[in-house]
């Protein structure tokens, strides 16, 4: 043998030597003297019943440990209370003990611990300094009792009867308060009555947790409150929701903490109950986002019951029975930024009685909703009374169905691509609000991702009632499709505005009630080039007399039918850029009753002209045929001198208007031409042409007309309860043509007549006026002959509150006047009333005549003188009798 290896080998065996006897004196110290060392050196007090260390792998057995704490008052460091029955450490790192006064190993093992654990303060965030004594990388407890403390002596955690093993664990204050309360990397655990309270409002209880293969099962898991709502409002002013959790059962598997990330997978929720408290404390905006993060693979919640309160202790929402299943569910920085915060692969969703409660309740049956398709039973909404000046519905559907292209979230905006959209069976009452301080905040919407696109919209079997200021609108089996929807923000970004394509609206039964009058259709279709409405009626809900008596002024009471409205061309009453371009307009077999009544005041409105009129219409507009066909139009008018109403009759009334328009589409005329043909008074034709400028400022028009073969008769329902004049004869044509703006019209008139007789009536139409009669029928011209001379019409000045007809019809009366008819009466009415009225001086003179002569007869007898003078003037007696008995006949007369 070498000499080398000779020296080699003994200087091994000489340190082996050494070492064994360090060893075995360490171990001699360590029983005897560790314990004092530890009181003297370390915060803590300690004694064992046993106690083996190697020193060569760092190892260390005990047994029967007691341990406490020199000074429970020092938040500096842990604070440590209680026994080990058997402690064993695997490569203690006994220089950092010794010198650093930090424990360390590779693994521990505490076999029935009954420790209660105090944690040292926080660190000093200025300073940097850390202050964490203990680490471990791997922990085994076995049948533990541990209680932790936070180091205000506040319980943070509790367990008992703990099985557990740990690899990586790392527990400090400093991970309470900005991450998690504990991280690790692996783990195996088993215990029962957990406790946690990670702050001053909350605590975390289960009765039990146990782990297999990797499977880990939570029994009653509840997180609660430990202050009650009003104590939370009081002392958390600015916070705006207080959180109650229980949870049955949780099973889940390969959770990971770490930091701030949370990892599991096929995470099982059974019968979870989540109530929300909410305040109406507005939530302060953090300054610094979280960095928390949670990924779970796959997660299930069965026979969920969720409760969001409000803060008046009524229920804002409740479902039970809700099942939810979510893939791949994750949140972290890129999703936080998202409109909605959380990412998902794919989840179905489904529950039993939902509520959701604004200033109404909205109730579900049932829902079930996935990415790709939603389904709702047994709908319905009913106001609750909390704003009765908004908007409410009262209303209950079958079932609601969509299905869905596209619905993602990317860029902090959400896409959304609807493919259809079914609603059947909607029964109920919307009324609108009568909230005129509603304040319309600018609206957001730079979280949407325009155009929101639905493809689709179905609507079936449907009776709905629409009613605002009383005034319902009613549909009766009610059926719409409408396609190719787009809602795109407004230019100005004051709202959102809708672009539809196509569309087909119809029902059976159409009504639509006002304060008089109560407007309905047996059928109305409605798609974007047609509509159909047939058996239009539009009847009063008041008599005449009641009408009269509630109107301030004058005012028109309509009575209208019409077996069938027609239309086609195209139109858009959906978007902002609303437009009505029609090729024809057909209205067949209406039947019109228009009654005014000149009891109530007059109307002091400026009434303008149909061209303003026409031109005043917001939206663009364009009609370039409407037909009025097989009608009748009868018009009423009462006075409080008339004895009953004037009746104007138009019967088989035709009328073409061509070009109705409201001036705003460019490049489109304006003129508007106007031809009617009907029977006047249902007895001879009458023709009239109207025509104006829709664009024309000045609103100019020229209107046009014959008549021919009238009877006289014929007029007389109009005449007789205004002029108290009845007619016989025959009106062989009248012509018109005025022309007109809104100060007056002007033009031309032309009568021809023959054996034309009048007769005047009294007030109440019952009795002639033979005098009057006789006197008119002289001045009035029986025969016009063959070739009547125009007369001009002239200065005809308009009564700006009084319609176009008043106008028109003051033409016509001027018109008569001059030619026959007006001018004549009048005279006759005049010269008889002159007539009368020096009848009745007459008489007036004669009573003071005879008064004076009484007078004189009763002086003569008293005085001779005068009697002899009275018996010498016997003519003048007698003239006086002559002079009376001339003047009291035309009184006879």
């Amino acid at each position: 043998m070498k000499k080398w290896v000779k020296k080699l080998l003994v200087g091994l065996g000489v340190l082996l030597v050494i070492i064994l006897l360090a060893n075995f004196g360490l171990n001699i110290w360590l029983k005897t003297q560790l314990p004092n060392y530890i009181k003297n050196n370390t915060d803590y007090k300690v004694s064992y019943k046993s106690l083996e260390v190697d020193l060569m792998s760092g190892n260390i057995l005990a047994s029967n440990i007691s341990v406490n704490s020199k000074n429970p008052q020092n938040v500096n460091v842990i604070g440590l209370q209680g026994t080990i029955d058997t402690l064993k450490i695997s490569r203690f790192g006994i220089y950092d003990a010794l010198f650093n006064k930090q424990i360390s190993s590779s693994d521990l093992l505490l076999a029935k611990p009954n420790l209660n654990i105090i944690l040292a303060k926080p660190v000093d965030d200025k300073t940097g300094k850390k202050r964490n004594p203990v680490n471990f990388e791997n922990i085994r407890i076995r049948k533990g009792n541990i209680s932790i403390f936070k180091y205000t002596k506040q319980k943070f955690l509790s367990v008992e009867d703990l099985d557990l093993y740990v690899e990586n664990l790392q527990l400090t204050e400093k991970s309470v308060e900005d991450r998690l309360p504990v991280v690790f990397d692996t783990y195996d655990i088993k215990g029962k009555n957990f406790f946690v309270r990670p702050d001053d409002v909350y605590a975390l209880k289960i009765d039990s947790i146990k782990t297999s293969d990797g499977q880990m099962t939570v029994n009653n898991f509840q997180l609660v409150p430990v202050l009650n709502f009003e104590q939370f409002k009081k002392y958390y002013p600015k916070k705006n929701k207080l959180f109650q959790f229980a949870i049955k059962k949780m099973e889940f598997k390969d959770l990971l903490l770490r930091k701030n990330k949370v990892s599991l997978a096929n995470a099982r929720f059974y019968q979870p109950d989540f109530l929300v408290y909410t305040t109406d404390a507005v939530p302060v905006k953090v300054k610094k986002p979280s960095d928390f993060e949670l990924n779970l693979e796959n997660i299930k919640m069965s026979n969920a019951t969720i409760q969001v309160m409000k803060p008046n202790g009524h229920k804002l929402l409740y479902a039970k029975n809700f099942n939810i299943d979510v893939s791949q569910l994750k949140f972290d920085k890129e999703t936080r930024e998202e409109l909605i915060p959380v990412g998902y692969k794919n989840f179905q969703v489904s529950g039993r009685d939902v509520l959701f409660s604004n200033h109404q309740d909205f109730t579900i049956g049932s829902i079930s909703l996935n990415p790709k398709k939603g389904e709702l039973r047994n709908i319905s909404v009913v106001p609750n009374g909390n704003a009765p000046d908004k908007t409410s519905m009262n209303l209950a559907s079958d079932y609601i169905r969509f299905n869905i292209n596209k619905w993602d979230f990317a860029d902090k905006k959400m896409n959304l691509d609807i493919n259809d959209i079914l609603v059947s069976s909607v029964k109920g009452k919307i009324i609108a609000g009568t909230d005129k301080t509603v304040n319309r905040k600018k609206q957001d919407f730079n979280g949407i991702q325009f155009p929101i696109i639905i493809r689709k919209v179905v609507l079936q079997n449907s009776d709905i009632i629409y009613s605002k200021n009383n005034q319902p609108l009613s549909f009766q089996d009610l059926n719409a499709t409408v396609n190719d929807i787009q809602f795109i923000n407004k230019k100005d970004n004051s709202g959102i505005e809708a672009k539809i394509s196509k569309y087909v609206v119809s029902t059976k039964k159409f009504g639509y009630k006002t304060k008089f009058y109560n407007m309905t259709a047996g059928f109305l279709k409605l798609d974007q080039n047609t509509i159909n409405v047939t058996a239009f009626a539009m009847k009063p809900l008041v008599s005449r007399a009641q009408f009269i008596r509630m109107i301030p002024v004058e005012s028109d009471l309509y009575d209208i039918t019409a077996n069938q409205i027609t239309a086609n061309g195209t139109w858009d009453l959906f978007s902002d850029q609303k437009l009505i371009r029609a090729s024809n307009l057909t209205i067949r077999n209406a039947d019109a009753n228009i009654f005014r009544s000149k009891i109530p005041e007059d109307d002091p409105k400026e009434k303008p002209l149909y061209s303003r009129m026409l031109r005043s219409i917001k939206i663009p507009m364009v009609v370039n045929n409407l037909n009025l066909k097989d009608s009748k139009l009868v018009y009423e008018e009462d006075t409080p001198e008339s004895a009953g109403p004037g009746k104007l009759t138009f019967g088989n009334f035709n009328m073409n208007v061509k070009n109705l328009n409201s001036a705003k589409i460019k490049g489109n005329p304006t003129r508007v031409d106007i031809k009617i043909n009907c029977s006047f008074m249902n007895l001879a034709p009458l023709s009239v042409k109207w025509n104006f400028d829709v664009a024309d400022q000045g609103d100019h028009f020229a209107i046009s007309g014959r008549t021919t073969n009238l009877p006289a008769t014929g007029i007389n329902p109009f005449i007789r309860p205004y002029l108290h004049v009845t007619a016989t004869g025959t009106i062989q044509e009248m012509l018109f043509n005025f022309r007109g703006n809104p100060k007056g019209l002007s033009g031309k008139f032309n009568l021809k007549h023959k054996d034309l007789k009048v007769t005047i009536l009294d007030k109440e139409n019952n009795e002639k006026k033979g005098f009057l009669t006789a006197v008119a029928n002289l001045l009035v011209k029986s025969d016009s002959g063959k070739l009547p001379e125009d007369v001009d019409v002239e200065d005809v000045e308009r009564d700006p509150t009084k319609s176009f007809f008043n106008l028109f019809w003051k033409g016509i009366e001027q018109g008569l006047k001059k030619t026959l008819i007006g001018i004549n009466i009048d005279k006759a009415k005049k010269t008889t009333e002159k007539a009368v009225s020096t009848v009745k001086n007459v008489k007036s003179d004669i009573k003071e005549m005879e008064t004076s002569a009484k007078e004189i007869g009763q002086a003569v007898k008293k005085d001779p003188q005068k009697q002899e003078q009275k018996e010498k003037e016997p003519e003048k007696k007698g003239f006086l009798k002559g002079v009376f008995k001339k003047k009291e006949k035309p009184e006879a007369n």
